[in-house]
């Protein structure tokens, strides 16, 4: 099977149920056998004790998980305001991004914060609308809210909408879908992957991720409507973030753009600097080697001999 490659970042206003949401996409698309709980400090990707001590997500990490033909690396990121910068690190790795919405509390200032940094960045968004089990909320008051504070683009995508309303809606986000409606045309999944790519559409989802609810159709979507970006054949790479393992060996976190990579294989930032100033002498080139190739999911990962831009996902060397 040709497996296709993208990088999700999640993101969230803080207790909006964002590391909950990664669990039960993890745990139904069968990447973890058990479904951990935030205040139970047995989640997959809260791996540092402080993490589990606070229930918040201070570090950003990744898990990977597949969907049908699709390979996701799915990035989580702090939704606390104050660890903000671990965050907006992962952005510019990033194809998609789901942004959690709590749906007891509508959309907050830290969620008009995180919009806007996804607009900076152009990056297409699904949104999740989290706590839907609960009484308070309302979902036709929330989708009324998300269209009046995010945009016109945010439309909901339950399985239970009225078709002929939801192609009249999806025509509404582009001139191109419109003329296809107005001939008599129905609109296919291709032309919703367009417009999810090109920022003119956010699909909307309602569940309860700490029930199960609603996740299973929220995944059918990201399979359906997430597609791949084009990467060219010259090696490329963008480095987002810098730890070490428990031995004390240096990883680097990097996204492959294109191209391929080998253990072995030398590094350097000389395309970087060309890139940024072609008349300046080149001042700080650093080159070094790829000792070690890892595919993390969660604190475990793989070691592979190569890495190429067809099976590209995020991933560490040391």
């Amino acid at each position: 099977m040709n497996v296709k490659n993208i990088v999700i970042g999640i993101l969230a206003h803080v207790d909006a149920g964002k590391t909950t949401l990664s669990e039960s996409m993890l745990y139904l698309s069968g990447s973890i056998r058990k479904l951990g709980r935030v205040d139970h400090q047995d989640a997959f990707l809260d791996m540092h004790e402080l993490e589990r001590m606070r229930g918040i997500t201070i570090f950003s990490k990744q898990a990977e998980l597949l969907l049908g033909d699709t390979r996701v690396t799915l990035l989580d990121t702090p939704g606390h305001v104050d660890f903000s910068a671990e965050m907006e690190r992962t952005l510019q790795v990033l194809d998609y991004a789901i942004l959690v919405i709590n749906g007891t509390d509508g959309v907050q200032g830290h969620t008009l914060t995180l919009w806007k940094l996804l607009k900076k960045y152009h990056i297409p968004v699904f949104l999740f609308i989290n706590k839907m089990d609960q009484n308070v909320t309302d979902r036709k008051h929330l989708m009324e809210e998300l269209i009046k504070k995010l945009g016109d683009e945010c439309l909901d995508f339950g399985k239970d909408q009225d078709q002929k309303i939801f192609q009249e809606n999806l025509a509404l986000c582009d001139e191109l879908l419109m003329k296809k409606y107005l001939d008599g045309e129905t609109i296919e999944n291709n032309d919703i992957v367009r417009l999810v790519a090109g920022r003119k559409l956010f699909p909307c989802y309602f569940g309860s991720a700490l029930k199960l609810e609603g996740i299973e159709e929220f995944l059918q979507g990201l399979e359906q409507f997430a597609k791949p970006l084009f990467y060219p054949k010259e090696f490329g790479a963008k480095i987002f973030k810098i730890t070490r393992d428990k031995q004390g060996n240096r990883l680097t976190h990097m996204k492959i753009t294109g191209g391929s990579l080998k253990v072995k294989d030398p590094l350097n930032n000389r395309c970087a600097q060309r890139e940024q100033d072609f008349s300046a002498p080149q001042t700080n080139i650093w080159e070094e080697k790829a000792d070690q190739i890892r595919i993390y999911s969660g604190d475990k990962y793989d070691t592979v001999r190569s890495f190429c831009r067809k099976n590209m996902r995020s991933n560490r060397f040391k």
